[in-house]
């Protein structure tokens, strides 16, 4: 089975955060430069809803009144600016528009501005101390139609950008795979299972005890654990979760295939996330010369 994606990814951003400087107070930020060259490997889609929805630059700080942006789209929350304005009936436009542009470019993936009421996901304020009214009204629809979100910030980690680059490459991979028949779904869980168990080893091992069961499982069910994988892969994994699956990999591959990088340190011993960073990026690279499955990063991704 060929573990790789070769089409070039699609990616959705803020556009505050791609350097657009059309924030509330006429500023915004390139977040991306921190990718480096890696940057150009992606095609982007940038969008502000709140300048789709007819607000100028710069602009009264809006807020969400009487709940978060579920709320919003039930109809019981505001969103209104500093003023006291209301303006529901423009935002609305504005998000579906921005939803619009996204869908028609195939963007599964999406980079998000935290502590924005439109665009924020976990917070809506943009002080740390406060959450705010999460989700956001883009927010809430991001997470409702299942795009793979990444708050901007984690950018700026060697490490947290590492952890979101490889559950993102699975997370596409799987979403191109076949579950329809037990056979494939089987397939494409052997390819990814070792990065689930790093993230979720209790929900891993049930999936695994269900794919077991063969020819008894519906279609249905098959469907649903491709989602169940999805949203496993959704999650950030912990730092001292991947230095041991770090470890335990290149553990493996020593042993069973004489591999050797003395750049690889045990779990224990102390170094920055860069260096975390740097260690996985080479293990990833000798396994692919070697055509090793590399657990913690199963999907390999080669842009055309």
């Amino acid at each position: 089975m060929n573990n790789f994606l070769s089409a070039k990814i699609n990616i959705g951003i803020s556009a505050c955060q791609f350097g657009s400087k059309i924030r509330y107070n006429s500023k915004g930020q390139d977040i991306t430069t921190f990718m480096g060259r890696e940057k150009s490997d992606f095609i982007w889609h940038p969008v502000c809803p709140e300048v789709l929805s007819g607000m100028g630059v710069p602009r009264n700080p809006v807020s969400l009144r009487g709940g978060n942006g579920d709320d919003f789209w039930k109809g019981t929350a505001d969103i209104k600016n500093r003023g006291g304005t209301n303006l529901n009936d423009w935002v609305k436009e504005g998000v579906k528009s921005a939803i619009g542009t996204l869908k028609r470019a195939n963007v599964k993936v999406y980079i998000f501005m935290e502590g924005s009421p439109t665009c924020g996901v976990y917070r809506t304020s943009l002080k740390n101390k406060r959450l705010g009214h999460p989700p956001g009204i883009f927010g809430s629809l991001l997470l409702k139609e299942g795009f793979f979100l990444i708050p901007s910030s984690d950018l700026q980690s060697a490490l947290r950008w590492w952890d979101w680059r490889r559950r993102m490459f699975a997370f596409l991979w799987i979403d191109d795979q076949s579950f329809d028949k037990i056979s494939g779904a089987v397939n494409a869980w052997h390819v990814v299972k070792f990065l689930v168990q790093e993230l979720s080893r209790k929900e891993a091992d049930i999936i695994g005890k269900t794919l077991a069961q063969g020819k008894s499982i519906s279609k249905k069910e098959l469907s649903t654990l491709k989602r169940e994988i999805q949203d496993i892969l959704r999650r950030p994994s912990s730092t001292a979760k991947i230095k041991q699956s770090l470890w335990k990999s290149y553990a493996f591959m020593r042993k069973h295939f004489g591999m050797s990088m003395d750049n690889i340190k045990m779990p224990a011993e102390l170094r920055g996330f860069t260096h975390i960073a740097e260690e996985l990026r080479s293990l990833e690279i000798e396994s692919r010369k070697e055509d090793y499955l590399f657990g913690a990063s199963p999907v390999y991704y080669k842009m055309n």
